[in-house]
């Protein structure tokens, strides 16, 4: 039995023998999430939870470019002298309420990480339970490009990752791979993607309500997905280098991740000149704060990462560089952005901090129910 509900063309739900199927329907923005869809997943989410109905979720991306780009950050350009923090208040909130409800959800989830999937769209996939790459699977939390931070749970998920990879990809905004993936425990099964279609059809043609109780659910879930999956996942690049990611992100500063990537340089390091030069492209306030960010994150709870990244997100709207950012690469497209400060040396203990401070003066924090 197909039940279809459409809210609005750009996300669309059905519910299939016992399957809720979230759609994605941007393509010709890679399916970039608006807050019309991150109000609508998550008010579908938190309803199909309760429904005895539907017993599995099935997130996925329309067209053949990708799950998701990320959030629609020029929208907060556009806003910028027209209230924008009303916007950001409203937007952040809303998605980030949704990736704790990704993050606690109580019935299975397989999200399909085809192509690509950025930012926003990391947080819409990691949390789900059965996290499905394929070999075109683009991967990356690239908010350092425009000056932001990684959000939507990156200061608590970049934390689980091997050694000091959370650092490396957070601050470099290195795209990885579906291999690279499932080595960073950012995804659970690979497959060809030619494969997804038939793996689908075998989900929403099991009468799950029938199976019983959520293990059985899962056991039977996860039968079906390895009938599809490679035998042998390929090599991680990402592998390749964590011994190296792990020397020079270890260090708790900016400047000095910089210093022991350029004295590995100095001894014909290829790799490290080249991330080092990575660094020096992005903005010198937002790799500090986002270092910051993860040292403070590693002990917390995935709620408390949230009510943190809330902080910084309003933060983030009175910030010179998230603007220029934007402007470099999402308005002009000249990707070159004119940062300020220009060097990691200018930034000041006290600029970072401020990031950090409560922004709410005396009243309730957006996530204090979470």
């Amino acid at each position: 039995m197909e039940n279809a509900v459409q809210a609005n063309n750009e996300v669309l739900f059905s519910v299939t023998n016992g399957v809720g199927h979230i759609l994605l329907n941007r393509p010709k923005a890679i399916n970039a999430l608006s807050i019309r869809m991150v109000e609508e997943i998550g008010k579908r989410l938190t309803e199909w939870e309760q429904d005895d109905s539907v017993a599995i979720i099935i997130i996925e991306g329309a067209g053949e470019k990708g799950l998701c780009a990320g959030g629609d950050m020029r929208s907060f350009y556009d806003k910028r002298n027209d209230n924008v923090e009303a916007h950001a208040l409203t937007f952040f909130s809303t998605e980030y309420k949704m990736n704790l409800a990704l993050y606690r959800y109580t019935k299975p989830i397989v999200a399909y990480m085809n192509g690509i999937v950025m930012g926003g769209g990391v947080g819409l996939s990691i949390f789900a339970s059965d996290r499905v790459v394929t070999e075109r699977s683009k991967l990356s939390m690239p908010e350092m490009n425009i000056g932001f931070f990684p959000d939507v749970g990156g200061s608590y998920f970049l934390n689980q990752m091997p050694g000091h990879m959370g650092r490396y990809l957070a601050l470099t905004a290195h795209l990885f791979n579906g291999a690279d993936a499932i080595y960073l425990g950012a995804a659970d099964h690979y497959m060809e993607s030619t494969n997804w279609d038939a793996l689908k059809k075998d989900v929403q043609t099991m009468d799950w309500i029938a199976c019983g109780g959520r293990k059985v659910v899962e056991d039977k879930l996860r039968e079906i997905i390895q009938k599809y999956t490679v035998k042998e996942v390929p090599e991680s690049q990402l592998a390749n280098v964590q011994d190296k990611v792990d020397k020079h992100f270890a260090h708790n500063s900016v400047a000095d991740i910089l210093a022991s990537l350029d004295a590995s340089a100095a001894e014909g390091d290829e790799w490290a000149a080249e991330t080092a030069k990575t660094l020096r492209s992005k903005s010198p306030i937002s790799m500090a704060v986002a270092l910051e960010q993860l040292i403070r994150g590693k002990n917390m709870s995935a709620a408390d990462c949230f009510r943190m990244e809330m902080d910084m997100s309003m933060h983030f709207m009175h910030s010179h560089d998230f603007y220029e950012g934007v402007r470099s690469v999402l308005v002009d497209k000249d990707r070159n952005p004119n940062w300020r400060p220009a060097s990691i040396e200018e930034v000041k203990r006290e600029d970072v901090e401020a990031f950090f401070k409560n922004p709410w003066e005396g009243g309730q924090h957006p996530l204090a129910d979470e």
